[in-house]
């Protein structure tokens, strides 16, 4: 577990929800937030692993942390 302590502006939780409402879930929540403001999601599908960082690298955004324990995936991405 990282011991890294990001302080995230929006909570996302993604959790029970399938591939790819997740990701669709984020793209829009991300819109509303500033440039430099931090996103925390937590999700449970396990092609969550692959579909953030993929999104962050399509989209611009920083994938800054990811982690899984428990069955949750957990992702800090800051807006660019």
């Amino acid at each position: 577990m990282s011991q890294v302590l990001i302080k995230a502006d929006v909570e996302l939780d993604a959790r029970g929800l399938n591939c790819p409402m997740p990701i669709l879930k984020a793209k829009k929540a991300i819109r509303d937030l500033q440039p430099g403001q931090v996103m925390h999601v937590v999700a449970t599908d396990s092609g969550s692993a692959n579909d953030f960082p993929l999104f962050c690298k399509q989209s611009g955004n920083e994938l800054m942390e990811s982690s899984h324990e428990d069955g949750e995936f957990h992702f800090y991405i800051r807006k660019n």
